[in-house]
This record gives C-alpha cells, structure tokens and sequence, in this order.
C-alpha cells in the first residue's frame, strides 16, 4: 500500500460535489428529453406521459409530506440510517472527490462530530473512478432525503474515523480480518483495488442493514423510502462485488482478501454464517444469498458491531470513535 496522501484542502472545492449532483440531474433530464424526442414515433412521448412525467421536471417519488409524519420508532430507524449514510457519503466524497461531505449537510439533533482522514483516490480505471463518482453523488442524496423526511428530528453527523493510516479504522478492520499484518496499514485510498475492498467492507453491510430493518418500520410511506434505499445500496454492492471479481481473475489475492473480510463481519455479528465472499477464479458469487435467494438481515446491533469493530455490547469505536447519534447506539453482545 502506498502512504495516504496529504488531505486536499476545500479551498476552491466547496461546491464540487454539489455542482456534481446538479450535473447529473441535468444529465438525466437530457436523456429523457432525448429519448422521448427519438421515440415519439414508437410512443415514447406517450410513454413518458404515462409515468406523469414530461422529462423536464423529474419528480422523486416517493415524496413524503407534512401528513407522513414518521411515528417515534420510525424516526430512531430513519436517524440510525443516516448515522451509516453519513459514514458511506464521507467516504465515497473523498475517494471521489477528494473532499468532504457539505458541510450543510452534517448539522441537526446532537453534536456534530469531525471527520478523520480521507483523500482522493488515484484511479487508474477510469471506469472504477466513474463508479465511485456515481456511488458518492448517490449516497449524498441519501443523506439529503433522510434528513428531509426526518425534519427537525434528524440527528447530526456523529465523528467519524475513515483514515487510511495506522490510526484509522480501516487499518484496525484489515488487521483483524488478516488482509494485512499485526503492524500493517490498509489504505483504501491508495488504489483501485484498495478502494473496491474498502467499499466493499461497507456495502454488504448497509443492505443487510436495511433488510433487517424495513420490516420494523412502520409508516407505509417510509417502508417505501428504505425499499428504495434498499435496492440502490443492493446495486452499490452488486457493483462493487462484480468489479472486485473481475480483477480478482487477474489476481487472485483479491479473492482471499474478500474472502477474509467477509469472514471478519461473521465473526463479529454473532454465530450464524450470514455474510460471503466473491468466489474464486472458477465460481462467482456476486449475489451473496440464503437458500431461498435472498439477501440476508442484520439487526441495529449486528450492524454496530461491524463498523464499531466489537463483538461486545458497546456504544462507541472503529468507524464511530464516539458512537453514532440518535437512540439506536448500542451494538449487541455476539460472543
């Protein structure tokens, strides 16, 4: 791993990933004007019409309002969504970007913490530095409709720690997962790869994490918005799986680094075999599921003991150095 880079400044760089969402909402506006243009003769404008859409002004759906009100329980759910969100968007923004999450984005209910490290990522693939372009400008939506449906009851931006030195929770994770030594550093923003298995240590996560709780919401509305972040993050991992399967045909290491990573989070989120690898060079497994097909669940407390990095009942530690915010923050006790 090469040594993380020196933290660019925001100097010049407040907006970027504003501008950069602003960009790709112009863009899909363009597509749509475009492909109603060249199908109207096969019903393409009708077609457009029929979604209650023109292609000028695209509506997110769904759109909560004042009467989809979230009850309490609700509320605790969407607000330890966001803890994670603002994890995976500080993270995703400076491999990206190479800058942190707007800082008009990180307010609310609660202390807003500091992020520790960060830093743009030297992509060699182009097509892995558009992924991750596109991954970042997701999760800062995310963050911005969770905070929007929550209202005044949306919690800050806990401190969070995405370093790529030897103080950082990344390092702490690798180490324990044996991708690198007792003294080594793992550096998700060295490198392609790198950053594939940093993004990779989250994604899994964040979808077993909104499996497990879309059941317990119980607005109708707001079960419909985790469904919806359900399935983006899904596509978020599927990517991220299949890109990493593809180099790991090049180089076989990145099978057992995946591997053992997966092995680090089952050893963390108690006794049940729920989490998986990529395959090897002869089978994939981009889709890791149960039986049945279908992606697993992971309660609040399985999931803080992943990004904690604790097998115990605790309240604080790896990537949430001073736990998260909100009435959710305790991991559970795996043994």
């Amino acid at each position: 791993m090469i040594p993380m880079t020196e933290l660019p400044t925001n100097s010049g760089q407040t907006d970027t990933v504003l501008d950069a969402i602003a960009a790709r909402r112009a863009e899909r506006r363009n597509f749509l004007r475009y492909a109603g243009g060249a199908a109207a003769s096969a019903g393409g404008l009708a077609l457009l019409a029929a979604c209650g859409n023109d292609g000028d002004n695209p509506t997110p759906t769904p759109s909560p309002t004042a009467s989809a009100t979230p009850i309490a329980a609700d509320a605790d759910i969407l607000n330890f969504a966001l803890n994670l969100e603002y994890l995976e968007a500080q993270f995703y923004c400076w491999a990206a970007f190479g800058t942190a999450l707007p800082a008009g984005l990180t307010t609310g209910v609660g202390t807003v913490g500091t992020v520790t490290g960060g830093a743009a990522v030297p992509f060699a693939d182009p097509i892995v530095a558009q992924y991750a372009r596109e991954i970042a400008l997701d999760e800062v939506q995310h963050v911005t409709f969770l905070k929007a449906t929550l209202g005044g009851s949306a919690v800050a931006m806990p401190a969070i720690n995405i370093a790529g030195d030897a103080t950082g929770a990344f390092t702490a994770a690798a180490r324990a997962a044996g991708v690198v030594g007792a003294s080594g550093v793992f550096n998700p923003y060295a490198d392609d790869v790198s950053f594939l298995l940093g993004a990779y240590l989250f994604e899994d996560v964040g979808v077993s994490a909104y499996k497990g709780a879309s059941p317990l919401i119980g607005n109708k509305t707001f079960i419909e918005a985790a469904a919806g972040i359900l399935a983006t993050e899904s596509y978020h991992a599927g990517l991220i799986r299949s890109v990493l399967y593809r180099k790991g045909i090049d180089a076989a290491s990145i099978f057992t680094n995946a591997r053992l990573i997966s092995d680090a989070r089952d050893s963390l989120d108690g006794t049940s075999d729920i989490d998986q690898g990529i395959g090897d060079a002869t089978t994939a497994n981009i889709v890791p599921t149960d039986t049945n097909g279908l992606a697993y669940s992971r309660s609040s407390g399985q999931v803080l003991n992943i990004v904690y990095l604790n097998k115990a009942a605790v309240a604080s530690g790896g990537f949430f150095p001073s736990g998260i915010n909100g009435n959710i923050r305790t991991s559970a006790a795996s043994g």
